[in-house]
């Protein structure tokens, strides 16, 4: 007795164990995981991170460019060597021998520079800033697009296994209906007053549902190996969705639900970074037709023998303008493509707000849609299942046939089927509203 009660309390701990070491996942659980862990989040955030980069790299352009060069130079050149010697304050007055000036001896110099360089005006710099800020935007608007999307697709992925469990089920209520049948033709068969053909269809219908049976257990185990991967948990990994209320409430469809959904929506928010970069590639080309002003000096040692150490010092400053007089009309040309694009990216903003109006409009079109099927076939799971019941008493009195019984429970077995998938899409319609309108992490998340 001893042993035995030992070997019990084994058993429950390891069960309990088990129980314990299973995780429960929620839904909003299953989307902070997603937006934390899923390789496109994270893929989006270091490109987010580089683009804002790009601002940086244009206010350098404002500051100084500072420069340390050193150089080495040997030559007998008559030039080369008369400038050498002048550099590093070496001149003599044999050096004006024409002997001397014309086959000098070979000469080295090092030459030690420090230079900067100032922009004062330049008018490409503040239209070459207003791009980088624009594409920052844009990748920020890429994360939060990327954002956006995975949840949404995490949310359909976690219907996707809650559906898989519930069609499970389904087919677990199936195969104990197709083993009851079968039971009753053969316990009519024994009696003497059914059939055998009674008895082998409804072995025959118990094993298709069973094949049924095993194909949704097998599409709950890849269902959540998919929800796995999306939200970075090993594909091993064992965990149980808790389910949510398959009701998601939606405000109705208004003009406001619309102006927000514009002023909201990813798309419409980079259509209009689109046509702000256009607008900053225009002020670029026509930067082109201007003038550059800037400022430079430079400090210089000479040494014969070594660098760094100076034989003589020098300095340089001064101012420079540059201004393009012709350039074979590339400015031109630039000019003429940059207000292209900058019509291309107004009609894109013009037709991506079509597109949202509509999704929008559509996504609540779909959800009346679904919530009046979602009541149809709830109407009709009823229906099926009193068929069945009445069918089976039927069948019991001999009233009835088992191709009558197997036929409805088919029915039955198909309707609870479409329950499922209807359920499951009525939950879809109601998260689709709220990603139409931009908000979908928002409000699943509250």
């Amino acid at each position: 007795m001893c042993r035995l009660i030992i070997i019990c309390a084994l058993l429950l701990f390891s069960v309990a164990a088990a129980e314990a070491e299973t995780q429960k996942l929620s839904l909003s659980d299953a989307m902070s995981m997603a937006l934390e862990n899923n390789n496109q989040v994270k893929a989006a955030a270091f490109n987010s991170h580089a683009a804002s980069q790009g601002i940086d790299s244009a206010n350098s352009r404002y500051l100084p460019a500072i420069a340390l060069e050193e150089t080495f130079v040997a030559s007998n050149s008559p030039i080369n060597t008369f400038m050498m010697k002048l550099d590093e304050a070496r001149f003599t007055n044999n050096d004006f021998l024409i002997s001397n000036l014309n086959n000098p001896s070979a000469q080295h110099d090092f030459k030690t520079v420090l230079s900067i360089q100032q922009p004062l005006y330049a008018p490409a710099l503040s239209p070459m800033k207003e791009l980088a800020v624009k594409d920052a935007q844009k990748a920020a608007l890429g994360l939060e697009a990327a954002r956006q999307g995975i949840a949404f697709q995490t949310f359909f992925t976690y219907l996707e296994v809650q559906k898989a469990d519930a069609q499970l089920k389904a087919a677990d209520k199936a195969v104990a209906d197709a083993r009851e049948n079968m039971r009753l033709a053969t316990v009519r068969t024994f009696a003497g007053v059914g059939l055998r053909s009674d008895e082998l269809r409804s072995r025959t219908h118990l094993s298709s549902v069973e094949q049924q049976h095993i194909s949704a257990q097998n599409n709950l185990v890849l269902a959540k190996m998919k929800l796995a991967m999306l939200i970075g948990l090993p594909e091993d990994n064992d965990y149980e969705i808790t389910g949510f209320s398959d009701t998601i409430v939606v405000p109705a469809i208004s003009e406001q639900v619309v102006n927000n959904a514009l002023e909201t929506r990813v798309e419409i928010k980079q259509s209009h970074a689109d046509l702000e970069k256009s607008d900053a590639a225009l002020k670029l080309a026509w930067s082109g037709y201007l003038p550059t002003v800037g400022a430079f000096a430079s400090y210089q040692l000479n040494a014969k023998d070594a660098p760094f150490p100076s034989d003589n010092e020098a300095w340089t400053a001064g101012v420079s303008l540059k201004w393009s007089i012709f350039d074979g009309f590339r400015t031109n040309s630039e000019r003429r493509a940059a207000l292209s694009g900058q019509s291309a990216a107004r009609e894109m903003l013009e037709s991506t707000t079509k597109d949202v109006r509509y999704q929008l409009k559509e996504s609540y079109v779909r959800r009346d849609e679904a919530a009046k099927r979602l009541e149809v076939t709830r109407h009709a799971v009823a229906d099926a299942e009193e068929t069945v019941r009445l069918l089976t008493k039927r069948y019991e009195n001999s009233l009835s046939t088992m191709v009558e019984l197997l036929d409805a429970q088919t029915a039955l077995n198909q309707t609870r089927a479409n329950l499922v998938e209807t359920e499951a899409g009525y939950a879809l319609s109601g998260g689709r509203v709220y990603y139409m309108t931009g908000t979908f992490v928002k409000e699943m998340l509250k």
